[in-house]
């Protein structure tokens, strides 16, 4: 049995439980262990260029209760990821900084020490399980059209990462058809779904999602699919709301991995938490 120190972040818990939900069900139908992080708090995203060492504890803070459980840390968020990833690195690579954070630290007996990994839920299902493990858990294969949206944070800064190919990724493609959907190519599939302008300027971060999702539609596909809760958050929760801005109708399904995933091992609706996503999926549409 794989195990993984379990890490949800802020947006998780508070706004898309149903990511959280569906991951737990698919990891335990996979027989992967999660132990959750009680208390973890926030990774730092937002500190990243404000000031560095409040960025840098924060996610040294998380790093080392995974640590003290000797296990790897597995991340459903790619800003998360992103951070934690940059982080870690950052403090194994320089000793200095990474005595003042664990001075920081020592004021709550803890410490980084560099000994965990961080992996995202992606990067576990392709790289730690693989495909030909998941393709054994698949017992109802779905007859949909999937449009993939890797986000950012999930391939780059890639120098950090160091997951798929940012220019041509294949990982997230290869998980969809693993389920028996088809995995659709479109315009722009590897750019930003515009989370991080929403907080600056509304109307751009809207224009940039409502292009991604005309994109989808245009190519026919049934339902987008997501790997980072703020994405999914800017495709699902907030698509009603830039149909009124752009004037167009949508009315795209947006599902988080899992709950395709989950889907295609024979989970219901109600297992998956589907209820809870804002754009209405009609489970129907596997079985077409």
């Amino acid at each position: 049995m794989k195990k993984y120190a379990y890490y949800l972040g802020c947006t998780i818990p508070f706004r898309e439980s149903n990511y959280d939900l569906s991951t737990r069900k698919v990891m335990d139908n996979l027989d992967v262990e999660l132990v959750d992080l009680e208390g973890a708090g926030c990774c730092g995203l937002y500190y990243e260029q404000i000031n560095e060492l409040t960025h840098l504890a924060m996610s040294a803070r998380v790093i080392s209760m995974a640590e003290s459980l000797g296990l790897d840390l597995m991340v459903l968020c790619n800003g998360c990821n992103g951070s934690l990833v940059k982080a870690r690195n950052k403090l194994v690579e320089n000793s200095e900084l990474r005595d003042k954070v664990n001075e920081i630290l020592a004021d709550i007996d803890r410490e980084f020490r560099g000994t965990s990994e961080i992996k995202h839920v992606i990067r576990i299902l392709y790289e730690d399980i693989g495909i030909d493990e998941i393709k054994k858990t698949v017992k109802n294969p779905l007859n949909v059209k999937v449009a993939a949206h890797y986000g950012c944070h999930l391939l780059k800064p890639s120098e950090q990462i160091k997951f798929d190919d940012p220019r041509e990724p294949k990982s997230l493609d290869e998980l969809i058809e693993v389920t028996g959907a088809k995995s659709v190519d479109y315009f722009d599939k590897n750019l930003c779904c515009g989370g991080f302008v929403l907080g600056a300027d509304k109307d751009i971060a809207y224009n940039m999602t409502g292009q991604k999702l005309q994109n989808v539609k245009d190519v026919g596909a049934d339902l987008m699919i997501t790997a980072c809760p703020f994405c999914h958050v800017m495709y699902d929760a907030n698509q009603r709301a830039i149909e009124n801005e752009l004037q167009k109708k949508f009315g795209i399904p947006v599902l988080h991995y899992p709950q395709l995933l989950g889907l295609a091992m024979g989970f219901n609706a109600r297992d998956l938490a589907l209820e809870q996503n804002r754009v209405r999926v009609n489970p129907g549409i596997f079985d077409s």
